[in-house]
């Protein structure tokens, strides 16, 4: 065949062949390019950023929805509507109904029924004053009703602001501490009674709602002053963190609902490393007895 025939008969197949792939490498490269400019990479959060007055809600792995590290700060705890405070159950709802006054006279506690996994620290007299004692308390979680005579705090109230201001409660143990309390006339038991609430009323800013007597003994006589001066219980206890040492009444460990004795004294720190340790070993909370009782 002549070459000029050959020529003309294969230009436009190489010029349409030529077309095609220009086309074809066109099409290839702008879907590439669509695909790297669309595709998420891995773990990117593509919802959109929250309002400024939204809450940063925490996401998996220990980062909020912006990618900032999720705060390690506990949230508070809730207020009960039933008592008004910060309450230390955690969510726990207690199974055990303080029972009412009944005869004029106060029911009697020494140990809450219940399976419940908690125990009560009360902490008595307030003869020994040291900061540390609180911060001991802190450092550990516990929040402890504190069972207080006159006697010991007077003058010291500023003292005493402090546990309040952290949470704790303070109850009634009478003016002088008399260990002979149960023998005094009634009038003078009701005093006793009566004036520390007063006293505890004006310069705390509560009046107590439980009351312990000195040395723990109590009488038809007692409960009844008690619940004249507004008293809801008599406090008692079966277990006592004491001269660094557990001392129990009944069995050799703590038992759930266990209120246990403590005093302010210069063993203070180890009495409470004793109470601590007994209560990790029968894995108890301690949480505030006035909490669990709904009492205000």
């Amino acid at each position: 065949m002549p070459r000029h025939l050959h020529t003309e008969s294969n230009t436009p197949r190489w010029i349409a062949l030529a077309a095609v792939l220009v086309v074809f490498s066109a099409l290839v490269f702008g879907a590439l390019h669509f695909a790297s400019g669309t595709t998420t990479p891995a773990g990117t959060d593509t919802s959109p950023l929250p309002l400024a007055s939204s809450a940063t809600t925490a996401a998996p792995g220990g980062a909020s929805a912006t990618g900032a590290p999720a705060s390690n700060t506990p949230t508070a705890a809730a207020v009960d509507p039933k008592t008004g405070r910060r309450s230390t159950l955690g969510g726990l709802v207690p199974d055990y109904t303080l029972p009412p006054i009944e005869d004029g006279m106060v029911p009697v506690i020494t140990k809450i029924p219940t399976e419940q996994k908690v125990v009560f620290l009360t902490i008595d007299d307030g003869a020994v004053k040291r900061e540390s004692d609180l911060a001991l308390l802190e450092k550990n979680g516990i929040k402890a009703s504190l069972f207080l005579a006159h006697t010991f705090i007077a003058g010291h109230s500023d003292f005493y602001q402090a546990y309040l201001d952290a949470g704790f409660l303070i109850e009634d143990h009478t003016m002088t501490h008399n260990l002979g309390f149960i023998n005094l006339p009634y009038g003078q038991v009701k005093a006793e009674i009566c004036g520390m609430a007063d006293y505890e009323e004006k310069y705390f800013g509560r009046r107590p709602v439980l009351f312990r007597p000195p040395g723990g003994p109590y009488t038809m006589a007692v409960r009844r002053a008690a619940a004249e001066c507004g008293m809801k219980a008599i406090v008692d206890w079966e277990a006592k963190a004491n001269a660094r040492s557990m001392q129990y009444q009944v069995g050799d460990a703590l038992r759930p609902g266990e209120i246990v004795l403590m005093h302010f004294r210069p063993e203070f720190p180890a009495d409470l490393g004793a109470f601590v340790k007994a209560a990790k070993a029968a894995g108890l909370k301690p949480v505030l007895l006035e909490d669990y009782l709904g009492v205000k």
